[in-house]
């Protein structure tokens, strides 16, 4: 039976993982896995870590050394670890790549249209009985242009939904899919067209060297004057500096994020009772054309389930020797 060290346990995360677990035994931890919580590791075969665990050398190094050899991480990217050091600390890395791109892509299209009609500004207005319509115009969808940065599962989903609104869909990829493009209605252009022709701007990339602000003081000047930029990726995509400043000229048109740069220690978190620390986030919550969530385009049922589905097979596998479902190895 291998036993398996739980990090930044939430209750949602407890259902779906004990429902499969089978012979494997959960050790669950509210905290977050770093080098001075790895230590709790010790006899387990394996971890269990999520995006805001902070896998860098010296955690490895200690995991490695409480005899674990699986780093099950139950989310797609993988940003967090150093894949060097845990390749020398003879750490087997599983993700879950694919856990369902509807959940994403619908949380995306969720947050244009919230923030286009308002709706969570007419919410809290009418909760106080004020029935104003003043300052809450958007626009029709229709006949407007999205832009899909990245036309992965998830990217592909978007793109299909916005497509359903009757919006021109154009995209940015390095390696376009020209069958599922033709299919689709979806063009292909440069990413310098893609971002100015581009009335929804939607990130659906992961976050590497070559995309870490992505959207920075540069680009974010190529976007269409009123433009609405979404993502819900991965949050260093975006310049927070660049993209306040945008916003703070009037060039930026609206912005909604799933996902911050800077999120670690305050998503997934309760801070109702404390002063954010955090300065550009704190700007970013005044502003009426900026909307955000934590994190939370992956909470569906669905994809909690699938989540754990592939984590616990994984375990089972890596512990008996077997090598994990394909596609989920991280090398």
């Amino acid at each position: 039976m291998p036993t398996v060290a739980f990090f930044d346990t939430k209750p949602y995360d407890r259902e779906p993982m004990t429902a499969v677990a089978g012979d494997v035994a959960f050790l669950f931890h509210e905290f977050r896995l770093t080098s001075e919580t790895a230590s709790l590791s010790s006899g387990a075969a394996a971890v269990c870590g999520f995006v805001n665990d902070r896998l860098d050398r010296p955690c490895l190094q200690q995991l490695a050394a409480c005899g674990v050899r699986h780093v099950a991480l139950r989310c797609a990217g993988f940003n967090n670890v150093d894949l060097v050091a845990a390749h020398e600390a003879g750490l087997v890395v599983t993700r879950v790549p694919a856990y369902s791109p509807h959940a994403v892509a619908e949380h995306a299209v969720a947050l244009v249209l919230t923030l286009n009609r308002r709706i969570h500004r007419a919410f809290a207005r009418v909760r106080e009985q004020n029935f104003s319509l003043a300052g809450l115009v958007g626009f029709d969808l229709y006949g407007k242009t999205c832009g899909i940065i990245g036309t992965g599962r998830i990217g592909r989903v978007a793109a299909e939904i916005f497509r359903g609104f009757g919006m021109r869909v154009v995209a940015y990829d390095p390696f376009p899919i020209s069958d599922w493009a033709a299919t689709h209605e979806v063009d292909y252009l440069p990413l310098e067209e893609v971002l100015a022709d581009s009335d929804i701007l939607s990130l659906h990339i992961p976050l590497t060297s070559d995309t870490q602000h992505l959207i920075n003081a540069d680009t974010v000047r190529l976007l269409k004057p009123g433009a609405m930029l979404v993502n819900t990726s991965r949050g260093k995509l975006i310049d927070t500096t660049a993209v306040i400043e945008s916003l703070k000229r009037g060039h930026l048109g609206g912005l909604a994020i799933d996902v911050y740069e800077e999120e670690e220690g305050i998503f997934f978190e309760d801070l109702s009772d404390q002063v954010l620390q955090d300065d550009e986030l704190s700007r970013l919550l005044v502003f009426p054309n900026v909307l955000v969530t934590a994190h939370q385009a992956f909470l569906t049922r669905e994809a909690l389930a699938e989540i754990a589905r592939v984590t616990v097979t994984n375990i089972n596998r890596v512990a008996r020797g077997k090598p994990p479902l394909e596609g989920t190895l991280v090398e």
